[in-house]
């Protein structure tokens, strides 16, 4: 039986009002703060306030961050210049070092690197920068740190292992932010949504109800978007932000509870994705396997070959991949060019991948990374090889200490 978090975003998502819901299902107010106060941040106070909203008993995660320094919440729950451009940026590297030294639970940890990486790598791809030279304007500042580093603990404090997402409301217009005036949602948010496919619906106001840092939590962390999985109910909490519109009630909800693993997994709605096939009987096995690292490279999830029997009982081989919906595409190119098919067949499909963490562990010196799920760490190849090399061990024995290592940082 696993624990699941189910996030209702009907009034939209942002950092603050995710945290407020955790903590008001019941996370741990001490173990949040005290896991941000590890990070090393100042020049802000976070204090936990119940309030009402549309007639809905909610906390609000209230962020207060000194003006000089960067950014304020704004009446949306999302971020706007409070002070003045420049104070306080922080570029991604910086950030990401701050959270490796922090003495924090690895999960926490884990957690909250996922979040910065999917917003470098989401800000680096819009501005054309490496994602570790990113300097995060709005979602970089101190209260971003605060929220990102506070869900993280309030998961790890409510003993988490799951999460699912529905789907995320978002406002028109425009907002304003360190680059100018931005369509809404923006730029970031939009690429966000289309990084995991999210399901969104509009609601007709001007607000920003879908904020950077709420949604690239749900993009780094959330398993799954859809309808509510089976789950035996345990805890439900709501996150006010900052605005009390009239008629709708400005909250996160965030239902807590139990659900089997195998049953609850395929009960969800699961993650959208593409296959793509094509027959071929005229190249040799290492084009095949030069095609299949191609594939991966181009951002396939999984990528394979099978023998197959043509017209005419000719050998072949069918070369398949999956992929997500937005990269059928640039995945399709790939297949088509290095097998030189003539044609690519595709269909629609659901996969339910295994929740898992990407660590290293240290054998004898030699780094070698590790990717941990339930019951399971797996061990990179090519990075055992490497040390088994550098140590002149066998890799086998490498690959058992790396295995060691992980079972015991899971």
């Amino acid at each position: 039986m696993s624990r699941v978090a189910y996030v209702q975003c009907a009034a939209g998502v942002a950092g603050d009002m995710l945290l407020g819901a955790l903590v008001d299902a019941g996370a741990n107010r001490d173990e949040v703060a005290a896991a941000i106060a590890a990070v090393g941040v100042d020049g802000y106070a976070l204090m936990f306030e119940r309030v009402q909203r549309a007639g809905i008993a909610a906390t609000l995660a209230n962020v207060v961050v000194n003006h000089n320094l960067d950014y304020n919440h704004d009446e949306a729950g999302g971020h706007q210049p409070a002070g003045g451009h420049g104070h306080g940026h922080r570029p991604a590297r910086e950030v990401n070092a701050l959270l490796t030294a922090a003495e924090l639970a690895e999960p926490v940890r884990r957690r909250a690197q996922a979040v910065f990486r999917m917003l470098a790598e989401t800000e680096g791809a819009i501005h054309g920068v490496d994602p570790d030279d990113v300097e995060f304007h709005e979602v970089g500042s101190v209260d971003a740190i605060v929220d990102v580093v506070g869900i993280a603990a309030a998961l790890h404090s409510l003993g988490i292992d799951r999460v699912v997402a529905g789907p995320v409301a978002t406002g028109h217009g425009t907002v304003t932010a360190a680059h100018g005036t931005l369509p809404n949602p923006a730029p970031a948010v939009a690429r966000l949504f289309a990084r995991r496919a999210m399901p969104t619906i509009g609601i007709d106001t001007p607000m920003e109800l879908a904020t950077p840092t709420g949604v690239a939590v749900l993009a780094a962390l959330a398993e799954s978007f859809g309808a509510l999985p089976a789950m035996r109910v345990e805890a439900v909490g709501y996150g006010a932000g900052t605005a009390d519109p009239r008629g709708r009630p400005n909250v996160v909800q965030v239902i807590v509870g139990r659900a089997d693993d195998g049953e609850a997994r395929l009960a969800s709605a699961g993650r959208p994705a593409v296959q793509l096939d094509v027959n071929v009987d005229d190249i040799t096995g290492e084009v095949l396997a030069h095609t299949i690292t191609q594939l991966l490279a181009a951002g396939a999830h999984d990528a394979w070959v099978t023998p197959i029997v043509m017209k005419k009982g000719r050998p072949a081989h069918m070369v398949s991949a999956v992929c997500d919906p937005a990269l059928t595409e640039r995945v399709g190119g790939v297949l088509l060019a290095e097998t030189g098919s003539l044609g690519v067949r595709a269909a629609s499909l659901r996969r339910w991948p295994q929740t898992r963490v990407e660590s290293s562990v240290d054998v004898d010196g030699q780094a070698i990374a590790v990717k941990l799920a339930a019951g399971r760490v797996k061990v990179e190849h090519d990075d055992a090889l490497a040390a088994a090399v550098a140590l002149g061990r066998p890799l086998r024995d490498v690959i058992a200490d790396a295995e060691r290592l992980g079972r015991e940082l899971a």
